[in-house]
């Protein structure tokens, strides 16, 4: 089987790991920190936090800009349940944008429609959520300026775009943004086998988002009610979680940060040859915006097919049973049963629901070789004679 996404694990990982395993800590111990100072070196933002993974950063990045019970949080439908579920976690209502029809993120046109409607009914989002999907940002400096207009904070769910770049700035310096957060799941551009990276430029969020991360624990004096009674003595300022990463797991995510650009680059030259290929095929292929260097996580077609549902199933089918493992992301978040007990119903949000009738993700990962994409290609390009006859 050829999955859809899949780590690249090195010989210098492996020693990366073994070296933590044969010190002293392997939790709370001096690989964290170097992790985090390496990642924020390399997005260009002040601060950067690791966690247990990217819903941890989520929930962190929306109690940070104090999402509570009053407030409204927007994302994108065409993403994964967590980029939503982390305003509920904090008890906050959520909504939609709906998509750009070429770029598949959320669509700046509806995003400013929706924006006066809400003006006028009072019922302005706190944040906004936007979802990079596949590796592509949003378009952010539009995004920043209705920020500005409208006063609503930003976080960028950029767990796929690690690697990627807008206007010429990395994605995670949070140039546009309040806070930016990563996923390292194996099937991302780096991996620390679970993990989350959380981005900010702002000390005061910076702060908030290291307090939470710990129980909301504080050892520092300075923060401290009452003077300190000795070198063992803590204070609890805030109900917060145990969502930190482990040593063993920065050890694999310093390692794997040495070598992201070459895997983002090797991911381009994957994309490339999927794109010379698919060219006759009665398929659609990524857009890429002119501002962006998509960090490519994913490579997502639309099938040009005449029954949408059924054909795409049986597309997906006879990729599966040759070997190939197809995926779709995503299932638009507000046909979910548990979103449609929240009153949200299919026909809500007519692109991403359209998107995803046809969308198809074909596997692309580091590893991938042009030959097993000729072979993924052959066998679209049969399936889809089979369906078109």
């Amino acid at each position: 089987m050829i999955p859809y996404a899949k780590q690249a694990i090195s010989e210098q990982d492996i020693e990366a790991v073994v070296n933590v395993l044969r010190a002293d800590y392997l939790t709370q111990g001096p690989v964290v920190p170097e992790f985090e100072k390496q990642i924020a070196l390399y997005c260009g933002a002040s601060y950067a936090f690791a966690v247990s993974n990217g819903t941890a950063a989520l929930h962190l990045a929306c109690l940070a800009l104090h999402v509570g019970p009053d407030d409204v949080v927007w994302t994108s439908p065409n993403t994964f349940v967590a980029s939503s579920n982390c305003a509920l976690f904090c008890g906050a209502s959520i909504d939609f944008i709906d998509i750009n029809p070429l770029t598949y993120n959320i669509s700046i046109e509806c995003l400013r429609d929706k924006l006066k409607i809400a003006e006028k009914n009072n019922c302005l989002p706190r944040v906004i959520i936007a979802v990079h999907f596949s590796g592509q940002s949003c378009e952010m400096k539009e995004m920043k300026e209705l920020s500005e207009q409208y006063g609503f904070a930003i976080i960028e769910d950029a767990a796929h775009a690690l690697g990627g770049s807008y206007r010429n700035t990395k994605v995670g310096s949070c140039c546009f943004s309040d806070i930016t957060i990563f996923s390292l799941h194996p099937a991302k551009m780096i991996t620390t086998g679970e993990g989350g990276i959380i981005l900010t430029n702002n000390k005061q969020l910076a702060n908030r988002i290291e307090l939470l991360r710990s129980h909301g624990i504080t050892r520092n004096a300075e923060l401290m009610s009452q003077p300190s009674h000795g070198d063992w003595y803590y204070q609890q300022l805030q109900l917060g979680f145990n969502y930190r990463m482990t040593d063993i797991q920065a050890a694999l995510g310093l390692s794997q940060l040495t070598q992201l650009d070459d895997f983002v680059r090797k991911r381009r030259q994957l994309v490339e040859r999927y794109h010379q290929k698919l060219q006759r095929l009665p398929v659609l292929t990524p857009y890429q915006h002119t501002d962006t260097q998509s960090a490519w996580h994913l490579y997502v077609i639309r099938l040009q097919l005449t029954n949408k549902i059924l054909d795409r199933k049986s597309v997906f089918e006879k990729l599966r049973n040759a070997g190939i493992g197809v995926h779709v992301h995503y299932i638009p978040v507000h046909s979910q049963p548990y979103y449609q007990k929240l009153g949200f119903k299919w026909g809500d949000f007519p692109e991403s629901e359209a998107y995803y009738q046809d969308a198809l993700t074909l596997p692309l990962f580091v590893e991938l070789t042009e030959k097993q994409i000729d072979f993924i290609v052959e066998q679209l390009t049969d399936a889809l004679s089979v369906i078109c006859d």
